[in-house]
């Protein structure tokens, strides 16, 4: 393996192979090819390619450094290191020790839209009105309890106010609902596996055994508990690799805890501390800027970043009346260079703070007719349909997943109504039975007409029947899936839902690229199942945006969030809105030292995202409720055109 194109900092890195290491990787530093060659090194001299632990945050990420690994180590290892995202170490641990903790091993993963129907009932059970809590509040409330270790009957202990009590209450009763019916939400992957780790050392040492080095990718955006079950797993042996930067970290409003990177020396004692600062991204005058902004952050490891690539354009900062004034000098400029010197469209990013920023440019770009994609928007398996045909996918691998039941029970409609659901979930959940078996007594004791009695049944056939297909032909999931979609005649339900025949015509088109998706996870897995299946899909809906990398290729202009743009990179960048409450928002403006910390690193990604050219905008005047009201400049840009004194 030839490290002779690594920078000598890159190199110390790659060959550091034992030991606590934190390796501080700037901005456009080359972190992905550090991970991957240390990957070729530690097999190079002599560790088992399944001891190798790297570990990231999207499941694109995952594959990405799979990929790059392969091409740099060669296809035909026969063992391949583990290369996974948290929450799929995690799935992995409990898949074959849940049990321990009395869930079984077949659990189900609850999506988001699975989780709000379930905090939805759990609320309605405790007779608490949206009103006073909101599914989605509630859920926010549970996952950042989850993400600090607060169980569920410490939670009214903990709660500030009384819409954190009544969530606390809710919390427990949610919680009851997951275990009695063999499912688990995502932070649960987490937090069942740091249990199982702290009371059951048995099982610990099992996993412990199973790696002898571990990387982790992202450092700085590890919670409490990803870092406990890390620190668990590594304790023997202390071979641990971290890459990150915390001039990066964006995620503290998710749980990321910026101590874990700055604090890492002192919680692993002989740490090796290796800095990347040649950057190979942004021109010079950009990266001057880059360090002047960054360096106002008191609580962060010192490191300046360098390059050698000169600017052939110096950075422009724009001051507009309004932003309508901006928005329209940004799509000029955009549209003059692309058509006066060829620049292409996906060369041009426009970076901002706020969802609500976007509408006006992309009212702009459809007036000059400009194509242009908007990142963040909904996923291919958010889609209505996807989630329809999933949870028939979900019913046919658990005859008692109850919540995806209960989504396409009448769906396409067939007369089983909603009253008549709510009976014979409530007398389920009473008799402890599915809701399958208590259709017999239901209808005895008239809950129930014949009618729909004979529907809920038919479909239950239906179910064992396609249970039975799968089992006898585990490698056949594609055709199993559009003779269902046929069998239920779900086109036919799209016909009746949507009127208008281009509407028809693409939801009918998702379907087609749902049974392709499906093949193709069939040909390119040695052994197919439904539940490997159904987890690979579960976490990678968890990634913010699966065709994330297909938009940023497209020939469009990009808009996108700050948030949005971590991890990409653009010849172009325009970051708008650089105002006092936008950037740094107005939620930060009078808050701690801590959260203007982090909206300053959120303008440093934006700055660190142009490759040869940047601009910072701002309006004077916004259009606030209605009236023209002056807008201040933020102070980011007072701090990148001079140092304060």
């Amino acid at each position: 393996m030839d490290l002779s194109h690594l920078n000598p900092a890159q190199r110390e890195a790659v060959k550091t192979v034992n030991g606590p290491v934190l390796v501080l990787a700037g901005a456009g530093t080359g972190k992905t090819r550090v991970i991957t060659y240390r990957i070729g090194e530690l097999l190079r001299t002599g560790v088992p390619a399944d001891r190798i632990l790297s570990v990231t945050f999207t499941n694109k990420a995952a594959k990405e450094m799979l990929e790059r690994t392969k091409s740099l180590i060669g296809s035909n290892l026969k063992v391949k290191p583990w290369i996974s995202t948290f929450h799929s170490l995690c799935v992995g641990v409990l898949r074959s020790d849940i049990s321990v903790l009395g869930y079984p091993e077949k659990f189900s993963i609850m999506d988001r839209g699975d989780q709000e129907s379930m905090a939805r009932r759990v609320l309605r059970d405790i007779r608490v009105t949206e009103k006073s809590l909101r599914p989605g509040d509630l859920l926010s409330l549970i996952s950042k309890w989850k993400s600090i270790g607060i169980a569920p009957d410490r939670a009214t202990e903990a709660a500030l106010d009384d819409k954190e009590y009544l969530g606390g209450l809710a919390y427990r009763r949610y919680q009851q609902n997951l275990k009695a019916t063999g499912t688990v939400d995502f932070d649960d992957l987490l937090l069942l596996t740091e249990r199982l780790f702290l009371n059951y050392p048995e099982v610990l040492a099992k996993h412990q055994q199973r790696f002898s080095h571990v990387q982790i990718d992202e450092y700085q955006d590890t919670n409490g508990i990803q870092f406990r079950i890390i620190d668990a797993l590594v304790r023997e042996h202390q071979n641990l690799c971290v890459v990150g930067d915390d001039d990066q970290s964006i995620y503290g409003w998710r749980g990321a805890e910026l101590k874990h990177i700055l604090g890492f020396a002192q919680q692993f004692p002989g740490t090796k501390v290796i800095r990347l600062e040649e950057n190979y991204r942004c021109t010079d005058s950009i990266l001057d800027l880059a360090n002047r902004l960054v360096k106002h952050n008191r609580e962060r490891h010192q490191k300046v970043l360098r390059t050698n690539k000169k600017s052939h354009e110096d950075v422009r900062f724009l001051e507009l009346p309004d932003e309508q004034t901006e928005a329209e000098r940004v799509v000029h400029e955009i549209k003059h260079l692309n058509e006066s010197r060829r620049i292409p469209l996906k060369d041009f990013a426009i970076l901002f703070r706020t969802n609500e920023q976007p509408r006006i440019f992309e009212s702009e770009l459809r007036r000059r007719q400009i194509p242009y994609v908007l990142m963040g928007s909904q996923s291919f398996y958010d889609r209505k349909e996807i989630r329809d045909l999933l949870c028939y996918m979900k019913v046919i691998a658990r005859d008692d997943d109850e919540q995806a039941l209960l989504r396409i029970i009448n769906t396409p409609t067939r007369g089983i109504g909603i009253g008549s659901v709510e009976k014979l979930l409530k007398r389920a959940v009473r008799t402890g039975k599915k809701i399958w078996d208590v259709v017999p007594d239901s209808l005895n004791e008239g809950e129930l007409t014949q009618k729909t009695a004979d529907a809920v049944l038919h479909l239950h056939s239906q179910f064992q029947r396609w249970r039975a297909q799968y089992h006898n032909n585990p490698d056949q999931l594609d055709t199993l899936t559009h003779q269902l979609v046929k069998e239920i005649r779900y086109e036919n339900e799209i016909e009746k839902q949507y009127k208008d025949e281009l509407q028809q015509a693409t939801r009918k088109a998702v379907l087609e690229d749902y049974i392709n998706s499906l093949a193709e996870y069939v040909d390119r897995t040695a052994k197919p199942s439904l539940g490997d299946y159904l987890d690979s899909i579960a976490l990678e809906r968890r990634d913010e945006e699966p065709d994330k990398e297909a938009k940023a290729n497209a020939d469009a202009v990009k808009l996108m969030t700050l948030h949005s743009a971590k991890g990409l990179e653009f010849p172009r960048v325009y970051l708008v809105g650089m105002e006092e409450g936008l950037l740094p928002h107005k939620r930060t403006i009078d808050g701690t030292e801590a959260e203007i910390a982090e909206e300053r690193r959120l303008a440093y990604v934006g700055v660190t995202r142009a490759q040869n050219s940047l601009t910072l905008s701002r309006a004077a005047t916004r259009r606030k409720w209605g009236k023209v009201k002056p807008s201040p400049p933020s102070r980011f840009l007072f701090e990148m055109r001079r140092e304060k004194d």
